[in-house]
């Protein structure tokens, strides 16, 4: 069977994703890392009048320089009476600018003396004023539906009068890890045992996009039990990721009870590391089965899986930020899979890639110390001071950043 290439896969699988879930209406401070079910539109000016932008006074242009009596005092959240000729008011930031007002002199720039003030240096005419719907305009959209939800997003909603926002409830996707060698952190490992670190990997990885992570049991390498634990897990979840069990060993059972108990849409990739994964559909419910090697299924999952349960929730999916850096290692031999790197980015007058220790799939510990990942495509040969494409972790990792 052919290795399919990562564009194509990806494709593929987003071609499959089925509507966003049901919607709700929630409190906006429950909102962030939420998913906009629809636009937010302004129905008030941002800022609703015209203010100060700083500490100072407020003057009519051709009063300048002064000296003028000052004949009001304007702290924010106070009403203003209009400025008559001839006359000042001592304004601060974020006051209601006077009628009649259109320039407001720092307080820098200005000297008061018994309730007399003459201005040191001139502004600009309508300086140090931000005007009645500057910011926001009634009737425009600050928010769009798709958007994943952060904390400025929160803050915009909030300047706007909104109280609550419409949103998708959060993908409740089940995690199934396989393996008789696996044993959960807090136990006692067998001397043939190994920790069990897909599984909270996984679950972290799906809390970071603001979805729900279903945990289940470690499933013995049993066909049965592999087979039941699907089957439960489809009539819970709206998607189920699974570690191990995908690739062609005699107790690699995961694959073939998607096909037994549903159907197989995509099998081996391209990819390195990451070349036995699975999508597929089982009762219904989509099935990505991912890797067991720990950085194999860190990468499928940020690279392909993403890009899916961002858009099953009905969030875009923008494009992942590629960066230019110079390659402080050589690659001779050309791949036939496309690769990934764990590289430490050092932030030179160029961005220089280091790898972050071993390569091998099963070493979680360079993935740590990573701050980026380096592209290397099929066929291509890399020599020590080459050009090649990076992508930060944090983007790699972030919901709001995908391929």
């Amino acid at each position: 069977m052919a290795l399919t290439p990562l564009t194509e896969a990806r494709a593929q699988i987003l071609a499959q994703t089925p509507a966003p879930p049901a919607m709700e209406c929630i409190k906006l401070q429950d909102c962030l890392g939420r998913v906009l079910s629809e636009d937010v539109v302004a129905g008030r000016d941002v800022p609703p009048f015209d203010n100060s932008a700083m500490d100072g006074y407020a003057f009519r242009y051709r009063d300048l320089p002064g000296p003028v009596s000052v004949a009001q005092r304007i702290p924010a959240g106070c009403s203003a009476d209009a400025l008559e000729p001839g006359t000042a008011a001592r304004i601060f930031t974020g006051g209601v600018l006077p009628l009649g007002a259109d320039t407001v002199v720092m307080q820098e720039n200005a000297l008061e003396q018994v309730g007399v003030v003459t201005v040191t240096e001139l502004p600009k005419a309508g300086a140090n004023i931000r005007r009645r719907g500057s910011d926001i305009g009634i009737g425009d959209t600050v928010l769009r539906a798709g958007q994943l939800l952060m904390p400025q997003d929160l803050g915009l909603a909030a300047s706007v009068g909104r109280h609550k926002l419409s949103v998708y409830r959060p993908l409740r996707v089940a995690v199934i890890t396989t393996g008789d060698e696996l044993v959960d952190p807090g136990r006692e490992p067998q001397t043939w045992q190994i920790f069990n670190s897909n599984g909270t990997q996984l679950c972290s990885q799906i809390r970071m996009l603001g979805m729900e992570p279903l945990h289940y049991p470690n499933v013995p390498d049993d066909p049965k039990l592999t087979g039941e634990a699907l089957g439960s897990a489809a009539k819970s979840a709206d998607c189920i990721i699974t570690s191990g069990g995908v690739s062609v060993g005699e107790e690699d059972h995961v694959r073939a009870q998607i096909e037994q108990r549903g159907t197989l849409n995509l099998w081996k990739l391209a990819l390195k590391p990451g070349k036995p994964f699975a999508f597929g559909v089982v009762d219904g419910c989509p099935v990505f089965g991912l890797p067991g090697n720990p950085v194999s299924s860190w990468i499928t999952f940020g690279l392909l899986v993403k890009s899916w349960l961002l858009a099953a929730q009905g969030a875009r999916v923008p494009e992942l930020r590629l960066i230019k850096a110079e390659a402080a290692f050589s690659r001779p031999h050309p791949g036939t899979r496309e690769e990934y790197l764990r590289v430490v980015l050092n932030n030179q007058p160029v961005p220089v890639a280091t790898l972050s220790g071993d390569q091998s799939s099963g070493v979680l510990s360079s993935a740590g110390r990573a701050s980026a990942l380096a592209v290397i495509p099929a066929g291509m040969t890399l020599s020590e001071g080459d050009a090649l494409d990076v992508i930060l972790v944090s983007d790699f990792l972030s919901p709001a950043s995908t391929l």
